[in-house]
């Protein structure tokens, strides 16, 4: 519905700013700064790429590939979050890792473009997925950023269990371990509504213009609402600021706006059994924190892990999984070798994995971690 407007924006935007020199009077920049905004709050976004040399894939599976960023030192697994954004999210994080390490991730494929015929995607399946990654990379060190922190702690207790050969360590970051403690937005929009609410309001259906067409999933468009009415203020503000820098022609801090929000606004969908075992399972019963969670029929028993360092690192500002919930999987992993917490200090949700934070004070953290374990 709204193509022919992103459209009409875009051709206004380039025609006005092919003349805006030789017209830079009033209205000339106003029409500018209009047909600019009118297109970013209208234009589709598409999955940005990693923009990595090197990018290979390593492991393809219907709702996620496996990429591989070759590099010199220990294997690690960066399971990125499958929570609405692309895993491109955790760049910043794979390209850090990768200066001393030879790094794969876990990249999400958009629900609405996995035909039907492959099934659903179940939490059980996320897990047992990650497992089979963590066997295929023989030992990897694992870095879970943040909703993947409960699978993935999950997948290395059941290997433990099963006296698997476990991950050399596991780097647990801003995940809802036990969403009870210091509960937040996300937490409380859980707790608030019955899964029957969450079935009937969030879960919708896959048009005929997707691969997917008939698939049932929790829109990205919704999750991203959902996002921007955290801090709808600091949104607004920021496209406020965006007008008033192409009014003003100030296009490198437009483009700087962009960047950002090229990032933010590319979203996708998630089959809706995974949607729903989530809110059922992580936000609602708190199955893994209570000792009740079974996956597959087996139970998930974090004291099985005997051999694998865990860390949990979390942010003192995150709005998202706030301090305490990560930090529980330490009280969870009574048996684990060696057992770490780091709060990082003036920290939001995104800062703990990437930006200036994440590279200067947090990341040597983790690296320590783990040459600790690899020695």
């Amino acid at each position: 519905m709204l193509y022919p407007f992103q459209q009409f924006a875009r051709l206004g935007f380039d025609a006005i700013s092919a003349y805006s020199e030789a017209f830079s009077t009033a209205p000339v920049p106003w029409l500018r700064a209009n047909a600019a905004l009118l297109h970013r709050i209208t234009k589709p976004y598409d999955k940005p790429s990693f923009g990595l040399d090197g990018e290979q894939v390593a492991a393809s599976h219907p709702f996620c590939r496996l990429l591989h960023f070759p590099g010199q030192g220990p294997r690690v697994l960066v399971c990125a979050p499958l929570s609405g954004h692309h895993a491109t999210l955790v760049r910043d994080t794979v390209a850090t890792l990768r200066a001393h390490h030879d790094v794969y991730v876990t990249d999400w494929v958009d629900a609405r473009d996995v035909s039907r015929d492959a099934g659903t995607f179940s939490l059980d399946e996320y897990v047992a997925l990650l497992a089979s990654f963590m066997r295929r990379l023989d030992r990897p060190h694992v870095v879970a950023v943040c909703q993947p922190t409960v699978p993935a702690l999950a997948a290395t207790a059941l290997m433990a269990a099963r006296g698997e050969p476990a991950p050399r360590s596991l780097v647990l970051m801003g995940g809802p371990i036990d969403a009870r403690k210091n509960p937040t937005t996300v937490c409380r929009l859980a707790t608030d509504h019955s899964l029957a609410w969450f079935e009937q309001m969030m879960i919708h259906t896959v048009p005929a213009a997707f691969a997917g067409a008939g698939r049932r999933v929790y829109p990205g468009f919704l999750q991203l609402t959902a996002f921007v009415m955290m801090h709808p203020d600091r949104h607004a503000q920021a496209y406020a600021a965006y007008w008033m820098n192409r009014l003003r022609g100030d296009d490198a801090a437009a483009q700087s706006h962009e960047r950002f929000y090229d990032e933010y606004n590319a979203v996708l969908d998630m089959d809706a059994a995974y949607y729903l075992d989530t809110v059922r399972t992580v936000f609602q019963e708190f199955s893994l924190a209570r000792g009740t969670w079974r996956v597959a029929g087996e139970l998930v028993e974090p004291s099985a892990i005997t051999e694998t360092p865990v860390f949990a690192i979390e942010g003192e500002l995150d709005d998202i999984s706030a301090p305490g919930q990560t930090a529980a999987a330490l009280s969870l992993c009574t048996r684990a070798p060696r057992m770490r917490h780091h709060l990082a200090p003036g920290t939001g949700h995104y800062g703990l994995f990437s930006g200036s934070r994440w590279r200067e004070s947090i990341y040597p953290e983790i690296a320590s971690f783990i040459a600790e374990a690899q020695a």
